[in-house]
C-alpha cells in the first residue's frame, strides 16, 4: 500500500475513533440522587411531607360494601375483584364508580354523593355514612382505580402504567418503564401534571439529593415524564453511520489500490 493510502486510513480510523468517543457517557452523569452526606453507616434523613391526594373528576373509584346482608352488598358490589388480575386495566374503569363532572358519584339505592375534594378516607368515611342507611353494620372500602402515569423518552419500556396504590414516587415511576437507558439525561427529566388551570411542567434533577424534598417527588394519577436523549446518543448514533462510511471508503482505496499493483 502506498503511504498516501496508508496515512488516509490512519486517518480515517482516527476520525471514527474520535467520534466514537464522543458519543460516550461520562460516570458522574449517570448515580442518581449524588451527595457527599451519604453514608454506609449512618442513614441520612430528608424531610418531605407526604402528599395526600384528593378525589377529582373523571377519577375512577372502587367501592366495596361488606355487611351481614349479602344480597344488599351486592347491590354497591359492581366492581369486581378479579377483574383487579386480570391484566385488563379497562375492566376496572366498566366496573368502576366514575366522577361526574360536578364531583359526584351515582350509588344505587343511595343516589347522587359528592366525594371531589376529599381524600380516599374522608370519601369512604362519607360513603359508609351513606351506606348505613339502607345496610345495617355496613364496612366500606373505597380505592382509587385510576391512578396511571405516562413514562416516555429515553427509558427501556416507555408506555402508560396504572398504580394499584395510594401513592407513589418518582423513583417507582421510573422504575416501572424500566428505569433510564444510559443515554437518558438524569438532569433534564420533564413532569407534565394536569392542574385546574391547564398543564404544568417542571424540570426535574434526578442526580440532586434535594429531589427527595420536592413536593414532585410524588406522582399524582395522570402524570407523564418525559426522559430527554443525551447529546451523547445523537453523537454516538452519528458516530457509527460515519464509522460505515469511512470504513467503506478505506476498502475502496484498499481495492484500487490492489489493483493498481496487479
Amino acid at each position: 500500500m502506498r503511504p498516501s493510502h496508508l496515512n488516509t486510513l490512519i486517518r480515517v480510523v482516527l476520525f471514527t475513533a474520535v467520534g466514537w468517543l464522543s458519543g460516550c457517557v461520562a460516570q458522574q452523569q449517570l448515580p442518581y440522587l449524588q451527595g457527599k452526606d451519604y453514608s454506609t453507616k449512618t442513614p441520612v434523613n430528608v424531610p418531605n411531607e407526604r402528599f395526600e391526594y384528593r378525589i377529582q373528576p373523571s377519577d375512577v373509584l372502587s367501592i366495596r360494601v361488606q355487611s351481614v346482608q349479602p344480597a344488599l352488598n351486592d347491590i354497591f358490589n359492581i366492581t369486581d375483584t378479579r377483574t383487579v388480575f386480570s391484566g385488563d386495566p379497562s375492566n376496572l374503569f366498566l366496573a368502576g364508580y366514575s366522577v361526574d363532572d360536578t364531583g359526584n358519584i351515582n350509588l344505587p339505592t343511595v343516589g347522587k354523593v359528592k366525594v371531589a375534594g376529599l381524600t380516599l378516607d374522608g370519601a369512604q368515611a362519607l360513603v359508609q355514612k351513606e351506606v348505613s342507611k339502607y345496610v345495617r353494620d355496613a364496612n366500606v372500602l373505597v380505592k382509587l382505580l385510576s391512578f396511571k402515569v405516562t413514562v416516555l423518552g429515553e427509558v427501556r419500556n416507555p408506555g402508560r402504567y396504572f398504580i394499584y396504590n395510594t401513592q407513589a414516587t418518582l423513583l417507582e415511576g421510573l422504575g416501572l418503564a424500566g428505569d433510564l437507558t444510559e443515554f437518558g439525561n438524569r438532569q433534564n427529566v420533564k413532569l407534565i401534571r394536569q392542574t385546574a388551570q391547564g398543564s404544568e411542567v417542571v424540570l426535574l434533577d434526578l442526580t440532586d439529593p434535594n429531589l427527595l424534598k420536592s413536593k414532585y417527588y410524588y406522582l399524582l394519577p395522570n402524570d407523564a415524564l418525559y426522559v430527554e436523549p443525551m447529546k451523547a446518543r445523537t453523537a454516538r448514533g452519528n458516530a457509527n453511520n460515519l464509522g460505515l462510511v469511512f470504513a467503506g471508503v478505506s476498502s475502496l482505496v484498499l481495492i484500487l489500490s490492489y489493483l493498481k499493483v496487479f
